[in-house]
C-alpha cells in the first residue's frame, strides 16, 4: 500500500471521508428533492463529449476538471458567504445587491460550458439569475454535490486543504 493511500485512511480523516460519502450516497435524493424542476438528479457527466467536442487528449480534460472541483469546491464558501450577507440585509430592510453572487457564478459557469458539465451548468444559470437567497443556497449545495461525484478524490483533497487552512 503506498504512503499517499495510507494517509488518507489515517483515522482524524474520517469523518470527512465519511461526509463525503454521505453527500455521493444522497446527493441525487437531495437534488431531486429540492431541484425537481432542473431535471438533473440522474446526470451523468461524458467526459468523451468535452474530449471528442474540444479535440483534447482525455488526460488534459480530466485535469481540467480537477481544476474545477477545485475551484468549485473554494468558491462554494464565497457563494454561503454572499448569500449570508444578502440575508443579513434582507432582514436588516437593505437593498439587496447580488452582483459578487452573478459575477461569481458568471465566472464558473465558463468552465462547465467548455468541460460540457451540464448539470453544474444549469446550476450556475440559476444562481446567475434567481434571486430567491434559500433557493440560492440549495443551487450551490448541488454545485457542491456535482463537483463531489465528478472526482471523489480530488474533492476530499481539496476539502481537507481547506478544513486544515481554516484550522490555522
Amino acid at each position: 500500500m503506498d504512503d499517499k493511500y495510507k494517509n488518507k485512511r489515517r483515522p482524524e480523516n474520517a469523518e470527512l471521508r465519511r461526509k463525503i460519502d454521505l453527500l455521493l450516497c444522497e446527493g441525487d435524493f437531495f437534488i431531486k428533492q429540492n431541484l425537481k424542476e432542473l431535471d438533473i438528479s440522474d446526470y451523468r457527466y461524458d467526459i468523451s463529449e468535452a474530449v471528442n467536442e474540444l479535440s483534447l487528449d482525455e488526460e488534459i480534460v480530466r485535469q481540467l476538471i480537477e481544476d474545477y472541483v477545485i475551484q468549485i469546491l473554494k468558491s462554494k464558501i464565497s457563494f454561503y458567504k454572499y448569500i449570508h450577507e444578502l440575508k443579513k440585509d434582507e432582514l436588516e430592510s437593505k437593498p439587496l445587491d447580488y452582483t459578487n453572487i452573478k459575477d461569481l457564478a458568471h465566472k464558473n459557469l465558463g468552465v462547465v460550458r467548455n468541460l460540457r458539465i451540464k448539470d453544474a451548468q444549469k446550476l450556475l444559470e440559476v444562481i446567475m439569475h434567481d434571486e430567491d437567497l434559500d433557493y440560492l443556497r440549495l443551487c450551490v449545495k448541488a454545485l457542491e454535490i456535482s463537483a463531489l461525484k465528478l472526482h471523489p478524490l480530488c474533492a476530499y483533497e481539496t476539502l481537507k486543504l481547506i478544513e486544515v487552512k481554516n484550522s490555522l
